[in-house]
């Protein structure tokens, strides 16, 4: 409970305070007031489908589970993530409690957490990728642009040819199963623990069922990651161009660039959500792209809002709809094994 209190006292501290200061308050403010209302309406339908989009990856990852379902666990576990250090853990162990109360074994979820992370880091690598593409075809690419790109795809490159051969190939399964068992031995042996076993066989259970997913499933679940990625920019762009930043000042593809940069960023867990990284981050690139400085705060400031603390208090509504929905329970959790596909 502390540590969330300390964490929303960062946010308010970055959203109330820091970036504010850093343009002038009043002027950041009138900014946001400018904004039109059919502004404001396109801006609140984009972010409301960005909210419920990756739940569409989350029902694609796991076969049997409902839309309604899926919208709860991925607001909860999203709302985890951006209030606690190390949320990304906590938001998995949400993801698992719920996953189990609803009737999947522990199988399905280690399957749906592994498939959605291994596939949205492979956009956020490929993201930086396309905006180099796109800058370099309006002749405005920069060195240190192709330098961030080059890494994300050597990234990608390795976790790619890693996927495949895990996938493809039974034998080196087992042994990153073996792998995986002597590492835990030993730091359970440090806790004074006992050792694991049967991590080689898991390890080509859990093959076999990733191959079943891929198999039927990886068109969609491709193509919902990208739509959920295209609509957090899409929040980032109509928040922008609402309080004043024009294409004169920033064009659509050099905000893009800005995005997937700070996306990539984003992946390394320094903060709860990339709080204050996101935001100086983004303020930065667009300022440096032409952007006046009250004005791209004030954009980076809604934008934030819309998708980092309204899913916090979604999330919080969704908690408690999965605690009263005992309709969606089941008597014996964790034992309704579902077959990819």
């Amino acid at each position: 409970m502390l540590r969330a209190v300390l964490s929303l006292a960062v946010v308010v501290a970055v959203f109330a305070f820091a970036l504010p200061k850093i343009a002038g308050f009043s002027d950041v403010w009138s900014d946001i007031r400018s904004m039109s209302t059919p502004t404001t309406v396109v801006l609140l339908v984009a972010a409301v489908w960005n909210l419920i989009s990756y739940a569409f990856v989350l029902a694609a990852a796991t076969p049997g589970l409902p839309f309604p379902q899926a919208v709860v666990v991925t607001e909860s576990s999203t709302a985890v993530a951006n209030v606690l250090p190390a949320g990304g853990a906590f938001g998995v162990g949400m993801t698992a409690a719920m996953y189990r109360s609803w009737g999947f074994d522990p199988a399905a979820t280690g399957l749906a957490v592994v498939v959605t992370g291994v596939w949205n880091n492979l956009a956020k690598l490929a993201l930086p990728l396309l905006a180099v593409v796109m800058l370099a075809s309006q002749g405005t690419v920069t060195a240190g642009r192709i330098a961030a790109a080059a890494a994300g795809i050597a990234a990608l490159g390795v976790i790619v040819i890693g996927i495949v051969l895990l996938v493809s190939n039974d034998r080196l399964a087992r042994r990153a199963g073996v792998g995986s068992e002597h590492a835990a031995t030993w730091l359970r042996a440090r806790a004074h623990r006992g050792p694991v076993t049967g991590w080689s066989d898991a390890a080509s259970a859990f093959r076999v069922r990733v191959v079943g997913l891929l198999r039927g499933r990886w068109v969609r679940l491709t193509f919902f990651t990208v739509v959920t990625q295209l609509s957090l920019f899409v929040v980032l762009l109509v928040s922008l161009r609402g309080v004043g930043v024009s294409a004169a000042q920033v064009s659509t593809v050099d905000v893009f660039a800005a995005f997937a940069f700070v996306r990539l960023l984003s992946a390394l867990p320094i903060t709860p959500g990339g709080v204050g990284v996101v935001e100086l981050g983004l303020t930065g690139a667009l300022v440096a792209d032409g952007g006046g400085r009250p004005a791209v705060v004030a954009g980076v400031l809604v934008f934030r809002a819309l998708t980092y603390l309204l899913p916090i208090v979604v999330g919080g509504v969704t908690y408690v709809v999965w605690r009263r929905r005992r309709s969606w329970w089941v008597e014996n959790p964790g034992h309704r094994p579902v077959a990819p596909g």
